[in-house]
């Protein structure tokens, strides 16, 4: 079963801090076949796949995708 939603931990740069967003399964698909989360905003957007593997999509131009540090399903 795939999960609804997923928190995605990020390293934040100022002294090892991290930050947490939850992204929510959308109808659509990444160009892995694995769905694509986005968090409320709609600025942080992900297509995981089903063995935890984040890839995180731009939402606007000139946007540098920082990396996951962690992937937890949570529904």
């Amino acid at each position: 079963m795939t999960p609804e939603r997923y928190e995605l931990v990020f390293a934040d740069g100022a002294e090892g801090e991290e930050d947490v967003v939850i992204v929510s399964r959308t109808e659509y698909t990444g160009a892995g076949g694995h769905p694509v989360y986005v968090d409320p905003s709609g600025i942080v957007r992900a297509e995981i796949s089903d063995q935890g593997e984040v890839r995180i999509l731009a939402s606007g131009a000139g946007q540098v995708p920082a990396r996951v540090l962690r992937a937890r399903a949570l529904s």
